[in-house]
């Protein structure tokens, strides 16, 4: 039985957004779900646009999310394997120079689509002869290659989208090497998918025909084409694609706004099936519900504003054991446990504990409009130590004295020692503020 690997190859010539993430996840979860492996490779060879500094921020970004790696490739490192499959199939008379301008090109899909005919590339270059050949390279041409597909039917079956078929007269001979001999992605995927026995394909469904055209590069190379699966590409509430909209939802720019990295696991791992988003604590938890027949054709609708409520459902199931180092890197050096346990249920984001600590621990400005009643209150407070006990006992004794109940009794006691009128659960919240503190503020004292 072949070895699952997928694989999920960015090219290191931007920063992932979420659409990256998407395929990305769902590539590692089914590679982990079927025990098998997951390869990161790097498809580099746009030398003009790759960038080392891009390739280390879509590592940090992936370990972000909790997406390891089995082992790594760079494309770069591997030009020579590309070069050899190039003259593979140029022996074969499967890759043929071209010597048309990119203007020349544009001019020709103009005239055939003005008159009704789709783009195909019209094999123009399979007409010169040798003697054409070498006029052109000397007037200074260097030619481009393309594969030359064979009049025939390509299908598959996608594990998405169903039977997928196409017809290679269809089909543009697509262009391998460029011009100044480098491999296009069409070559270069192909082949290290072919030689790392990938057997599992999941990506956009922009790469559909790009698929067809595979099957048969793979085939002349006397591969075997592996299971594909094409998903749909996200778009905003409104149906619009997210192209214009990434540089805001790069995963960089999620972390910088406090999202934890399971809310966006969380999310995006449902996205496009018929099941609701449910919070998942770790990616142990989302295993267990991950089906790549659950994702559909229909049109995902990505929503930024979704996360920050999936936000607070995550932070909510974190132990303190999950965030203690977090906190004491946002300045929070003695928070504990019950600290942690009281605030949580109060907190969009982790970096909200901030400020409840300095309600905690700082100055805080009473918000007091009933004077005598706050003093009258503190008149009452109890000796410590304080527990989980002692905001019941209170209140119920300055009940008992002022003969106040519901929101008359609680309210205007929350503003004064908390500055707010709403927040976590006073019960837990009233120990960490200490007696100290909590007279003063009673008594209209910042502090």
């Amino acid at each position: 039985m072949t070895e699952v690997l997928l694989r999920f190859a960015p090219s290191p010539t931007g920063h992932l957004h979420v659409g990256n993430a998407r395929v990305a996840l769902i590539n590692w979860l089914f590679a982990r779900q079927s025990g098998g492996r997951y390869l990161l490779r790097m498809d580099d060879t746009d030398t003009e646009r790759s960038r080392a500094d891009f390739a280390e921020a879509i590592e940090k970004d992936l370990l972000w999310l909790g997406l390891d790696w089995d082992f790594q490739v760079r494309q770069s490192d591997r030009m020579e394997r590309y070069e050899a499959a190039a003259e593979r199939l140029r022996q074969a008379g499967r890759l043929y120079p071209c010597y048309e301008t990119d203007e020349e090109l544009s001019l020709k899909r103009k005239l055939q689509m003005k008159q009704g005919r789709p783009p195909i590339y019209d094999r123009a270059a399979l007409a010169l002869g040798e003697d054409d050949r070498a006029r052109l390279e000397q007037e200074g041409r260097v030619p481009h290659w393309r594969f030359l597909l064979e009049d025939r039917p390509i299908a598959w079956n996608d594990l998405v989208r169903g039977e997928v078929r196409f017809s290679g007269n269809h089909l543009s001979d697509p262009v391998l090497i460029r011009a100044d001999g480098r491999p296009l992605y069409t070559l270069s995927s192909v082949i290290d998918d072919m030689e790392l026995d990938v057997s599992h394909v999941i990506r956009g469904e922009d790469h559909v025909a790009n698929t067809a055209v595979q099957i048969q590069l793979l085939e002349a190379l006397g591969g075997t084409a592996p299971e594909f699966a094409h998903l749909p590409l996200l778009t905003d509430p409104q149906g619009k694609g997210l192209s214009k909209r990434l540089g805001a939802l790069s995963l960089r720019q999620l972390r910088d706004r406090d999202i934890e990295p399971m809310t966006i696991n969380s999310y995006l791992a449902r996205l496009g099936t018929p099941d609701p988003v449910e919070v998942c604590r770790d990616l142990d938890e989302l295993l267990g519900g991950f089906d790549i027949a659950r994702f559909g054709r229909a049109t995902p609708k990505f929503d930024p504003d979704e996360l920050v409520h999936l936000n607070a459902g995550v932070i909510h199931r974190m132990e303190f054991s999950d965030v203690a180092a977090r906190l004491e890197a946002l300045g929070l050096a003695e928070a504990d446990e019950a600290f942690w346990l009281a605030v949580r249920p109060n907190l969009e984001r982790l970096s909200d504990a901030v400020e409840w600590y300095r309600i905690c621990n700082g100055r805080v400005e009473p918000d007091i409009d009933e004077p005598d009643y706050c003093r009258q209150a503190a008149e009452l407070l109890p000796e410590e130590p304080w527990d989980g006990q002692t905001w019941g006992n209170w209140t119920a004794r300055v009940a008992g004295a002022t003969g106040r109940k519901g929101k008359a009794l609680f309210r205007p006691l929350r503003r004064a020692l908390t500055g707010s009128s709403s927040g976590p659960e006073l019960g837990a919240l009233l120990p960490l503020i200490g007696r100290r503190r909590a007279e003063a503020r009673l008594m209209g004292k910042t502090a």
